[in-house]
């Protein structure tokens, strides 16, 4: 199992070297109980359900998920989902 700790959001990635597309993602501080969850609701843990999903099955291919530009990316797309449900 390799562990990737990205510089954002508290996410913490396990690819599964040994089955390939295996793994697990988990986003501290993005998840409930969290302030600004709570606040947002149900539509803003569906959505970063999704990236999280796409930055596993990414970090699973092989994509460098720690690179500055996908990190920038990463933030990107949340802030623009937390505008979206504010």
């Amino acid at each position: 199992m390799k562990t990737i700790e990205l510089p954002c959001f508290d996410i913490v990635i396990q690819v599964d070297e040994e089955h390939p597309g295996g793994g697990s993602i988990s986003s501290l501080s993005l998840k409930e109980p969290c302030p600004v969850c709570q606040r947002v609701g149900r539509d803003y843990n569906a959505a970063i359900n999704g990236i999280e999903a796409l930055v596993l099955a990414h970090a699973c291919a092989g994509v460098d998920v720690e690179s500055p530009e996908y990190i920038e990316g990463i933030e990107t797309v949340v802030d623009k989902i937390l505008n979206d449900a504010s």
